[in-house]
């Protein structure tokens, strides 16, 4: 998550193993176990010379051969990694060792055989895009669940029912930073290997594509940070997790507030139905 441009050097960062190892990654959150959110995993690009692995993303498998995830996740794969040789793989293992600590014994790669960017992304402000996904080899995806996505509209309809009053988001990724406070000027570092993690976020507003959520830890809210973007968002709707926004950005010190692109928008609808057919 985080603002775009940060998160660019953090993603630079990492792939030139520049970050050291330590701490979280969701922030305020848990270490998922392995039959917790196994749809839930991370984009993953490989060194052509070192044959190291470095998670850039998080998302979630909504078809059997069909990875969600984020446009600026892939846009930073299609012109900075891929011109250098780097190759585009999922992973729903937990955890991943990366840079140094990558070990191809524990981490099982799904390699990705198209990366597809949502030709509407912008920079808008209004409405941008920001939502792309990975394509996937047939028979590679048979073990793991696939994440329900909403009916058109869903948010706005519990808006106007009063239903997000108080309502609390599962987000869940393999961000590689968390923020250290204390002894001195805060700064991020990273877990090595990363888990999967999650953490529970109240609802704070709605607006045309986009769901904020609090992740402010003194009211007991968790949230994301570096390399959660593309994650997913979920919700409990009459008993059913469904994944209702997936992660773009937030504040600057991963405390405040995830922002998140909504998937019951026309406009994300009209780019996923070219690509898994979508609940009514």
């Amino acid at each position: 998550m985080r603002w775009r441009m940060s998160l660019l050097v953090c993603l630079v960062a990492a792939a030139a193993g520049l970050l050291g190892p330590q701490v979280l990654a969701i922030t305020s959150g848990f270490v998922a176990n392995q039959k917790a959110f196994p749809n839930a995993g991370a984009f993953i690009v490989q060194s052509p010379t070192t044959g190291n692995i470095f998670p850039i993303c998080s998302g979630a498998l909504i078809a059997p051969t069909v990875f969600l995830t984020a446009s600026h996740c892939t846009t930073f794969f299609t012109n900075d990694r891929e011109p250098r040789g780097f190759t585009a793989f999922v992973s729903f293992s937990s955890p991943i060792g990366f840079g140094s600590l990558t070990d191809l014994t524990k981490t099982k790669l799904i390699p990705v055989e198209q990366v597809v960017t949502n030709p509407g992304f912008n920079q808008s402000q209004s409405d941008s895009g920001d939502i792309a996904v990975l394509l996937l080899p047939g028979g590679r995806t048979r073990h793991i669940s696939i994440a329900a996505l909403p009916t058109e509209g869903l948010l706005d309809q519990l808006a106007e029912a009063n239903g997000l009053k108080g309502a609390v988001f599962t987000a869940v990724g393999y961000g590689v930073q968390n923020r250290v406070v204390g002894g001195g000027v805060p700064y991020f570092q990273d877990v090595n290997p990363i888990p999967r993690m999650f953490a529970f976020s109240s609802f704070s507003a709605l607006n045309g594509a986009y769901l904020r959520l609090s992740q402010n830890p003194a009211t007991g809210d968790g949230g994301t940070c570096f390399g959660d973007s593309g994650g997913p968002n979920f919700l409990e709707v009459n008993g059913r997790r469904v994944l209702a926004a997936i992660t773009i950005t937030g504040d600057a010190v991963c405390r405040s507030t995830n922002v998140d692109y909504r998937t019951d928008t026309a406009s994300a609808r009209e780019f996923l139905a070219a690509y898994v057919a979508l609940p009514w």
